[in-house]
């Protein structure tokens, strides 16, 4: 019972993800910024429009994200769906939903909150730990963002977790009902076997031509040759672009001139710190405790400054740095509180601060490193420049040659040669296209739903003229030319006629196998003895089954309020079976390790439901509106 949830929590957390919680991963322009028409939307959520383009550009990110997560396992088509897209509309909705809600409610998350999780993104520290502000500031800019929107989109998404958390934490299933399932799930069936194979019947079956000929008429379906083109194609992709663009030397050398702060590195401390809290409504009385707890330490900090880290691990109260010596790592402007920033770059490597305040105590601080401002040489610099300039020029270049494109294959639309020709591209052919993507191809250019309905389309089909330029995936286009067209056909008996006399041969094999079966169902339930049937065997739904799977199935949905009990059931390419329940038991010792982890996962999806349920009524209360294909959807009552 519990298998799927077992081997799939992974999956149903991910689930969960996508429908309320956006990814930390650097996604680009922010999803809910309005862009596109600024009309009627595909949705509105709390009076505010989600646009077209939004709506594009969350597919667009999602097929880009799954392409670099399944790797040659993608399959685009799976995401080319209406429901698919309909379910990334539902996303955001959801998520713009959620967002309304915690404005509505002022729910926050404290700067020190979101500097720490900044911090723990494994993408941006070093290979010793430290945080990679270089890589940090390149990474964002890549993506269009800048440490202040990065660090507004982490509170967001640290809010809507912390939200749904809340509401999660609330959730949970009676220990009973828990109790209850897991004995259901840990119930042992002793059963006996009865098989009736297909062998032992084949050869009493006698396959006429008339039931051959009567097979190929009824299933006429089967022994279709679908329609099939042949076609020309050319691809315009930034492989076809790069051999245009080229950087020069002297375009290195003027960036790495206009740009060269982003070569410094600025001065990096790193510091360690002893912090006794306070409360920010901490008496008068409870404020002076801790000041003066907070000198006792520095002056003992003063006696035995090499004992600095002990003394943070015994005495300090910040739980992050205090099991590593008050160790607060390379501290860049901008990243602490100031008091404690100020008193960091105000002293020298070595140096311990007295007491300084903040608004989470009182800090001692001592300077462990300092390492000057530097400036990488334009050698060092040199390949990354090359390669930033180079994409950029492939990004503009790809965006004119894609203008031409469209527009030459358009105009000249009998032929592909003076686009190719024109551009540089290699005229190819592809065979045995059919209307819609044969998985075995894979992610080819020409094996794409849309494209393919190009090539299949009125115009395209009937007077061999050229396609329209069709985007396959982000930055490639590919636009084709019907050279043969092959219509459906049915294949001729005389072909199919051996697959078809196997397959009546089973099919009556199976029949005479389940007639005998079934009266022997008939007779063992009159009776109610075992005559027959094999050793008995105990199954239970968290074992591997010791008879055919599909013969457990029917075992664990029978009725066995009366015993014995007794269900017959196809298995198939095997024949028939009946099955004699003769005993419903509870075994004698349970493994409570694994009873618990089904508690755990019952209350985890407990929790899923109350978040659904909680999502559905943010939804209802901000009064969305879907505007979609299909009919708009109107918000429940409030």
């Amino acid at each position: 019972m519990f298998d799927f949830v077992r081997n799939n929590k992974r999956i149903l957390q991910g689930v969960l993800l996508l429908l309320i919680i956006p990814s930390f991963v650097l996604v680009g322009v922010d999803s809910y910024q309005n862009r596109g028409d600024s009309g009627t939307g595909v949705a509105s959520v709390d009076g505010r429009n989600i646009t077209q383009q939004e709506w594009e550009d969350a597919q667009r990110r999602q097929i880009d994200q799954a392409r670099q997560q399944m790797g040659p396992q993608f399959d685009q088509k799976l995401f080319d769906t209406p429901q698919a897209k309909r379910e990334v509309l539902d996303n955001l909705v959801a998520e713009r939903a959620v967002n309304a809600e915690i404005a509505r409610n002022h729910l926050t998350v404290s700067d020190r909150a979101v500097f720490k999780a900044i911090n723990a993104i494994e993408t941006f520290r070093k290979p010793d730990g430290s945080f990679d502000m270089d890589g940090y500031r390149a990474a964002l800019a890549a993506q269009g963002m800048t440490p202040e929107s990065f660090d507004a989109r982490m509170r967001r998404d640290m809010a809507i977790q912390q939200l749904a958390g809340s509401i999660q934490s609330t959730a949970f299933v009676p220990r009973s009902v828990a109790s209850r399932v897991s004995d259901i799930n840990d119930q042992e069936r002793a059963v006996q076997e009865l098989v009736f194979p297909l062998a032992q019947y084949l050869p009493q079956v006698k396959v006429t031509d008339e039931m051959v000929k009567a097979f190929y008429e009824k299933n006429a379906n089967l022994f279709q040759i679908p329609e099939t083109v042949k076609a020309e194609y050319i691809v315009l992709d930034a492989a076809a672009v790069e051999s245009k663009v080229a950087v020069g030397d002297a375009e290195v050398s003027a960036f790495y001139e206009a740009n060269r702060k982003r070569f410094t590195t600025p001065e990096q401390r790193t510091a360690s710190h002893i912090l006794i809290t306070k409360a920010q409504d901490a008496k008068p009385a409870e404020e002076a405790a801790a000041k003066a707890k907070a000198e006792a330490v520095l002056a003992e900090v003063r006696k035995n400054p090499a004992d600095f880290a002990a003394i943070a691990k015994a005495q300090s109260q910040d739980p992050g740095s205090a099991p590593q010596g008050g160790d607060l790592g390379v501290v860049e402007r901008g990243s602490l509180v100031k008091p404690v920033e100020d008193a960091i770059y105000g002293l020298k490597e070595g140096e311990v601060s007295g007491i300084v305040p903040s608004e989470f105590g009182y800090h001692i601080i001592k300077v462990t490193a300092v390492k000057p401002q530097s400036l990488k040489s334009l050698d060092q610099a040199r390949e990354d420049i090359a390669a930033e300039l180079k994409k950029s020029k492939l990004s503009k270049k790809y965006s004119e040659l894609a203008e031409q494109f469209n527009d030459s294959v358009y105009e000249q639309a009998d032929s592909l040669k003076p686009t190719a020709d024109k551009l540089g591209l290699a005229i190819q052919t592809a065979e045995n296209l059919g209307r819609k993507p044969n998985p075995a191809l894979g992610a080819a250019p020409f094996n794409n739903e849309k494209f393919l309905a190009a090539l299949y389309a009125a115009d395209a089909l009937k007077n061999k003229r050229n396609t329209e330029a069709v985007e396959v995936a982000p930055a490639v286009l590919i636009a084709g030319r019907v050279v043969e067209f092959k219509p459906a056909a049915k294949r001729p008996l005389a072909e199919v006629e051996a697959a078809i006399r196997q397959r009546v041969t089973q099919e009556e094999a199976l029949r005479l196998a389940r007639q005998a079966g079934e009266a022997k169902l008939a007779a063992a339930k009159a009776s109610g003895d075992a005559t027959g049937f094999g050793e008995v065997k105990v199954l239970s739904r968290t074992k591997e089954p010791a008879i055919n799977p599909q013969g457990a199935l029917a075992v664990f949905k029978a009725d066995v309020t009366k015993l014995p009990a007794y269900v017959g059931v196809e298995l198939p390419g095997q024949g028939y079976a009946v099955y004699r329940i003769g005993k419903v038991s509870q075994p004698a010792q349970v493994d409570t390790a694994r009873r618990a982890q089904e508690a755990e996962q019952m209350g985890g999806l407990a929790g899923q439901a109350e978040l659904f349920d909680f999502v559905e009524a943010i939804k209802a209360k901000s009064k969305v509106k879907i505007n979609v294909a299909g009919g708009a959807e109107p918000a429940k009552a409030e």
